[in-house]
């Protein structure tokens, strides 16, 4: 390796600045990549401050990295980890190509410029539409995708994979579905299942295509960053390997609407088989919801399947933290809390202080 500085794409983003948090606080030097002069703002809000920062573009190859600060860089960075992409299942076939497809070939080829490894940071939902068990160390068994950008991030793997050949010394971590923290559910931004489950309880998605013994895997956002941070710290242990970063429970749609359920203000929405479900039958209202929103996450709705996590539990030395019905809880407090998800509960003392003003009425 060159040095000790670990050069981080995605800086800014939501994974990216835990990433970052985390190798600051263990004493690591962190060049942070960043497309815009925006600050490395953690869940819990805080900023971090890596040791430099550098404009790039990960679109270009190098980066984009001016060649002072390319070779520089060449001569202190000893990882590198690729966090950046575009997660958006709406995204274009050309943002796909550019952002995840073109920014894993210029990660791998950065890497093997400067003879150093790479984390690269994938989805564990590059299994595509399959079902069951799926092995950390499967790739490509010809399954069938529910986005482009399922298709996009194996892709990317296989880029990776290839580049093994040439010498690059590799570690994949697939996070799964990225959610709020294990210890208050906070999260910094409401993306992806945040938006349908709030159409869902909203009432504005009643009906959906699905099976209520399809399963969810949520991955706390801190859990993700604990994986990340772990392969690089430790990535001797862990080269040539790849790390489901998920929770140790899946929930069914049925768990998750039981839950969603036991909240009064909440509309719970109904899942009918795909083979019954027309989007016609849809009032005009509902049927734009779908037809904008909620056709691009309803593949989630369908498939069963549970993700092994040995070698991530390998590396952690222990299991995935819970992700069952209680974390679900805590999830959905905290958006009412923040009023993602309608108005927040009022608090015992709040309620008595309406009481005694006359606010409450009998």
């Amino acid at each position: 390796m060159s040095g000790d500085t670990v050069l981080l794409t995605g800086a800014s983003g939501l994974v990216g600045a835990e990433v970052a948090a985390r190798l600051t606080v263990a004493g690591r030097r962190v060049a942070a990549v960043l497309h815009s002069n925006s600050d490395i703002r953690c869940n819990n809000g805080s900023v971090v401050e890596p040791a430099l920062r550098v404009s790039g573009d990960i679109r270009r190859p190098g980066f984009g990295l001016p060649d002072d600060i390319a070779a520089r860089l060449g001569t202190e960075v000893g990882l590198i980890v690729h966090c950046a992409a575009t997660t958006a299942f709406d995204a274009t076939p050309e943002s796909y190509e550019e952002l995840n497809v073109g920014g894993a070939t210029h990660a791998v080829q950065l890497a093997l410029d400067w003879d150093v490894p790479l984390v690269h940071v994938s989805t564990a939902y590059v299994c595509g539409l399959r079902g069951g068990v799926i092995r950390e160390d499967e790739l490509d068994t010809g399954q069938g995708f529910g986005n482009g950008y399922e298709q996009s991030k194996l892709r990317a793997e296989q880029l990776v994979h290839a580049a093994g050949e040439r010498g690059l010394r590799w570690t994949i971590v697939r996070p799964g579905i990225v959610t709020g923290g294990l210890s208050d559910g906070a999260i910094r931004e409401y993306k992806n299942l945040y938006t349908v489950v709030k159409l869902m309880v909203e009432g504005k998605l009643r009906t959906l295509p699905g099976r209520y013994d399809a399963t969810l895997a949520l991955a706390p956002v801190d859990h993700v960053a604990d994986v990340i941070a772990a392969a690089v710290q430790d990535f001797d242990a862990v080269a040539g390997q790849t790390l489901h970063a998920v929770g140790r429970d899946t929930l069914s749609l049925r768990e998750v609407s039981d839950v969603l359920a036991e909240y009064p203000s909440f509309d719970v929405a109904t899942f009918v088989p795909e083979s019954s479900f027309r989007a016609e039958d849809l009032d005009p209202i509902e049927r734009e919801y779908y037809q904008r929103i909620g056709v691009l996450y309803t593949s989630y709705f369908q498939r069963r399947l549970s993700f092994d996590t040995t070698d991530a539990d390998r590396l952690l030395d222990g299991l995935p933290p819970r992700t069952g019905k209680d974390y679900l809880r805590l999830l959905l407090d905290h958006c009412l809390e923040t009023g993602y998800l309608g108005a927040p509960l009022l608090s015992i003392e709040d309620m008595l202080a309406r009481t005694s003003f006359g606010e409450v009425t009998r």
